[in-house]
């Protein structure tokens, strides 16, 4: 039975406990039981418990509570601290030592261990304590690397990692596939592919009730990151890195996941990021100097306008009123998927061979690099060579890409219904798809010069150049 030691005020109790793998906050709920006891033991009085659980003392993350702590005993109220064990304290002897300098400033003489018998404040206490954070610095180094080590071979050999939360289209096991959610994420990727946005499609998983697997709504952000992972495609990923195929069974092809990636690649260097508005934008030339005309809304009009300037290089002399255009040119393109256009497409234009040679053509190529980065690693090549080799790689993986871009574009004409089917359905559609549709067909179309005060659209000014 320890002696009661008096003139302790308000005492800190402090737990932490690194991995909390059920949620529960058992392992810190035992520590703060085992701290009251010897505090009550003692007869000091508990000023507050802090608590950080399920966080590492080892990994240098900011531990919040523990951070409180030392604000708290720094100021002086908190004048002593009872905790289970030197490494539930910290695994880090720097931080040891920063402890004993917060507490020995502020004239803290009370520091108590449930476990183990020291006293900081003596010097053989201090050096016990030392040698016992080494230890458990040491521990955590070796866990670590053993972690790694184990995650490395995971990776290498398809295996699933672990997490706390389970992975959208796949049970908690992260390796059987959830057939439902298989079925959107399908859905999902044929409707990006056919050029839908991210933001309508989170709008459409709305309004079919369509939670994330934390019950949250879709947003772009999250929608993205499943829609580039490789782990749909079944492959797996490692440090960022496909590494190879997966043990799990692929709810997509990678050839689509390549074509995602592609498109994806494609809009981040166009450089849209607000809703579109024009379903022509982009696709219109001037007839005057050639250059592309830019949406200019009025007050109570939408424009297409060649503009002047540095930024623009137009020429500032046509303008043409968006909805007649577009109602033209919309009519138009729907008057050729009637025709057999539509049809030769459906029958085998869409690429899809060429996309799954080009996709197993960047695999290679990415195969190349980490063979290259390898070797250099190993010092079997200089820097010179292994710039001089993977230079021609990457203009070739960037010239696939591209390719593989171009092939995407007609995704948008996939299974689309014919026979006057579509124009009843044009209205249903989202702008996003309508465009990609518009874009699928037409190349460009070049607007001529008006009549001025012209009421009506002349439709000899367009001239539409036809992809298909």
């Amino acid at each position: 039975m320890c002696p009661l030691v008096s003139g302790v005020r308000a005492a800190a109790i402090y737990a932490r406990i690194s991995s909390d793998t059920e949620g529960k906050a058992l392992g810190v709920a035992r520590q703060l039981e085992d701290c009251r006891r010897l505090a009550e033991r003692v007869g000091w009085t508990i000023g507050q418990e802090y608590v950080d659980n399920d966080l590492s003392a080892y990994s240098g993350k900011r531990r919040h509570a523990y951070e409180q702590m030392l604000a708290d005993l720094a100021e002086g109220r908190r004048d002593a601290v009872v905790c289970y064990h030197v490494d539930r304290l910290t695994r880090r002897p720097v931080e040891l030592e920063q402890f004993v300098a917060t507490v020995d400033a502020a004239g803290v003489r009370q520091v108590r261990f449930v476990s183990g018998n020291m006293d900081l404040g003596t010097g053989d206490g201090l050096l016990i304590g030392r040698i016992m954070a080494a230890v458990a610095a040491n521990e955590s180094a070796a866990k670590s690397r053993r972690m790694r080590r184990k995650w490395d071979q995971n990776a290498a050999q398809g295996l699933p990692h672990g997490g706390s939360t389970r992975p959208f289209g796949f049970d908690a096991d992260r390796i059987t596939v959830r057939p439902d959610e298989a079925d959107v994420v399908r859905q999902v990727v044929a409707r990006y592919l056919a050029g839908e946005s991210l933001r309508s499609l989170c709008t459409w998983l709305g309004e079919e009730n369509v939670p994330t697997v934390t019950g949250g709504q879709w947003r772009s952000p999250t929608l993205r990151g499943l829609l580039r992972s490789g782990r749909i495609a079944g492959l797996r990923e490692h440090r960022g890195e496909v590494v190879g195929p997966a043990q799990w069974q692929a709810i997509i092809s990678p050839a689509d996941r390549d074509r995602v990636l592609a498109r994806m690649t494609e809009r981040a260097t166009s450089g849209r990021r607000t809703p579109r508005r024009y379903v022509l934008s982009g696709l219109l030339r001037c007839g005057r100097c050639g250059g592309k005309l830019f949406a200019s809304p009025r007050e109570a009009s939408r424009r297409y306008v060649c503009l002047p300037g540095p930024d623009h290089r137009g020429c500032g002399r046509l303008t043409v009123v968006a909805e007649p255009l577009e109602d033209f040119l919309v009519e138009a393109v729907l008057q050729r998927l009637d025709g057999p256009e539509l049809a030769d497409v459906m029958a085998g234009q869409r690429g899809d061979a060429g996309a799954g040679e080009l996709s197993d053509g960047l695999a290679g190529d990415e195969a190349q690099l980490q063979e290259l980065a390898e070797m250099f690693g190993k010092q079997e090549i200089s820097a010179k060579e292994w710039r001089a080799a993977r230079e021609p790689i990457e203009r070739r993986m960037k010239d696939r890409r591209r390719q593989l871009a171009v092939l995407t574009r007609t995704d948008a004409l996939a299974d689309l219904p014919g026979g006057g089917q579509l124009r009843a359905q044009w209205g249903g559609l989202s702008l996003s798809r309508q465009a990609a549709i518009v874009a699928a067909v037409i190349d460009h179309a070049v607007i001529g010069p008006g009549q001025r005060g012209a009421r009506s659209l002349d439709p000899s000014r367009v001239e539409a150049i036809w992809r298909v």
